[in-house]
C-alpha cells in the first residue's frame, strides 16, 4: 500500500466501520518498527471529500482552483480533479501533472508572480491561457511569449502592502493599475479580471471589504480601456475550519451581490490550498537520538533546575516534511504514540530534525513524558507544504505515504460525483483486523 510522491500507482485502503485512522497508524508504526523506523504519512482522502462538500455548502458561488504546490501527491490531485475543482499552478511541472489527469486548460490558471520565459511558452503551447501579473516587466514577457494570454491583474491587499519586517510581497497598488492597463492596451494583452490574496495569517476578515472595493475599481478602470472583464480571483488564505469559511462568506457574500452580482457574467474563483489537504495527512516520526540538558525554563514558579530537560532528534525535519517550519509556525501539536499513564511526569522538551543544524528545530518547547530512542511521535495537520523533494542531507529518505478512506466517505464521494475510472482501480478493501495488504482488491462495481 506504499505510495510515493512521484508514484501514480498508489493504492487506497477502504476501511470498514470497525477500523479508524488510529488503527491504521498503529499498524504502520508496528510495521516500520520492524523494517527500519522510517517516517511515514497516512493520508485520509475522505477528509478532502468532506472539505469539498463543506465548500459547496457554504460558498457554492465560488469555484475552487486548488493550489497544486501545496500538496501535489497523485491521490490528492486525482480526487480533486474527479470532484471538478480547477487547479492553480506555479510551474510547468505542475501544469503537466494536472493535464495528465485530463483536466482541461480552461480549468488551469498559471499563478506564478515571476514567470520564466520558457514556462510562459509552455503554457501557450498547452493552451493554459489564464495567468496572473502584477508589474510591467511580467506584462511585457507575457506579451512577447503568449499571444493568447488572458491576464488577471494581481492587486495588493491592506494586510500585505508594505509587508511585515520588510518581507517581499506581491500585488500591485490600485494607483499603478491604470498604468498597467495602459501598457496592456499598447502591448495588445487581454486583461480579463482581477486577483487579490488575503493571507491566512490575517485575522481581520474586513480586509476583504477593501479588497473587493478595490477590485471593483479596477474592473471599472479596465472598462474605460475597452477590456471585457469576466473573472475575479479572491485568492487563498482559507485555514480549513468551517467557522473561518462561514465568517469570510458572511463578509464577502453581500459585497459580491453588490459589486459582482449574479448575472453580470463575472466568474468568481478562489485558490484554496491547505484548506483541502492540511487535516487529511498525519506524519509519524521516530526518535533517533536524545540529550539531557540543563533546564532553562521555569515551571510553576520554580526554576525547574532539578528536573531534566530533554532534546529529542527525529528522523524528519525542516529539510524534509517540516520545510514550512522555516517560514511559519508549526500548526500541529506532537502526540506521543506509546501509551503512558495519566500521572506520569512531564518534562520540558524540544524536538529537532536529524541534520543537527540550528535551523532544524521543529518544536522549541513542549511538555512530554520521558521518551526513548525508537519511540514514535505523531503530527496531525501535515498535509500542506510537506511533500517537497528532501535535501541531500546524509541518506534522508522521503517518507512513504499510505492512503486510506472510510467506507462512509467512499459512498459520500460517489454522491459528490466522483467518476474517475482510474481512481476506482486504486481502492481495495481493508477488513477491521487491519491486514493492510493488496489482497481482497475492492471492485468499483461492488
Amino acid at each position: 500500500m506504499k505510495g510515493f510522491i512521484d508514484d501514480a500507482n498508489y493504492s487506497v485502503g477502504l476501511l470498514d466501520e470497525g477500523t479508524n485512522l488510529g488503527n491504521v497508524i498503529d499498524n504502520y508504526v508496528y510495521e516500520h518498527t520492524l523494517t527500519g523506523k522510517n517516517a511515514f504519512f497516512v493520508g485520509d482522502l475522505g477528509k478532502i471529500v468532506k472539505k469539498h462538500s463543506q465548500w459547496q455548502n457554504i460558498v457554492a458561488q465560488i469555484k475552487p482552483f486548488y493550489t497544486v504546490k501545496c500538496n501535489s501527491t497523485p491521490a490528492v490531485l486525482e480526487i480533486l480533479a474527479a470532484l471538478g475543482t480547477g487547479f492553480a499552478c506555479s510551474s510547468k511541472t505542475e501544469m503537466a501533472l494536472v493535464q495528465e489527469l485530463g483536466v482541461s486548460p480552461e480549468n488551469i490558471i498559471y499563478i506564478s508572480p515571476c514567470k520564466q520565459v520558457s514556462q510562459i511558452k509552455y503554457a501557450a503551447k498547452v493552451g493554459v491561457n489564464i495567468m496572473t501579473c502584477d508589474n510591467e516587466v511580467e506584462l511585457k514577457k507575457i506579451a512577447r511569449n503568449h499571444p493568447n494570454a488572458k491576464v488577471l491583474l494581481h492587486i495588493a491587499t491592506e494586510d500585505n502592502i508594505g509587508g511585515e519586517e520588510g518581507n517581499m510581497k506581491f500585488g500591485t497598488t490600485l494607483k499603478n493599475c491604470r498604468h498597467l492597463l495602459e501598457c496592456a492596451k499598447e502591448l495588445d494583452v487581454q486583461i480579463i479580471g482581477v486577483k487579490f490574496h488575503v493571507s491566512s495569517a490575517c485575522k481581520e476578515s474586513q480586509v476583504y471589504v477593501h479588497a473587493l472595493s478595490d477590485a471593483r475599481c479596477v474592473f471599472d478602470m479596465a472598462g474605460e480601456f475597452g477590456f471585457t472583464m469576466n473573472m475575479l480571483d479572491i485568492g487563498g488564505g482559507f485555514t480549513g475550519t468551517e467557522f473561518q469559511l462561514e465568517e469570510v462568506n458572511h463578509v464577502i457574500s453581500p459585497l459580491l451581490d453588490v459589486y459582482f452580482p449574479e448575472g453580470s457574467g463575472i466568474k468568481i474563483i478562489s485558490e484554496p490550498g491547505s484548506y483541502y489537504v492540511s487535516s487529511a495527512f498525519t506524519l509519524a516520526v521516530n526518535i533517533i537520538a536524545k540529550k539531557v540538558v540543563e533546564n532553562k525554563f521555569s515551571s510553576g514558579g520554580k526554576t525547574g533546575s532539578d528536573e531534566p530537560t530533554f532534546m529529542y532528534y527525529m528522523n524528519d525535519g525542516v529539510y524534509g516534511s517540516f520545510a514550512s517550519k522555516l517560514s511559519e509556525d508549526l500548526n500541529t501539536i506532537p502526540e506521543v504514540h506509546k501509551k503512558y499513564k495519566e500521572d506520569e511526569p512531564l518534562f520540558t522538551s524540544s524536538l529537532w530534525g536529524p541534520s543537527c543544524d540550528e535551523l532544524d528545530q521543529i518544536v522549541e518547547n513542549c511538555l512530554l513524558p520521558e521518551l526513548n530512542v525508537g519511540d514514535w511521535l505523531i503530527f496531525d495537520n501535515m498535509g500542506a507544504d510537506s511533500f517537497h523533494e528532501p535535501s541531500a542531507f546524509n541518506d534522508f529518505q522521503r517518507p512513504a505515504i499510505y492512503y486510506m478512506m472510510s467506507y462512509s466517505d467512499w459512498y459520500e464521494m460517489q454522491d459528490a460525483g466522483i467518476t474517475s475510472d482510474t481512481m476506482m482501480k486504486n481502492f481495495f478493501f481493508v477488513p477491521s483486523c487491519i491486514q493492510l495488504s493488496q489482497e481482497d482488491k475492492f471492485s468499483a462495481e461492488a
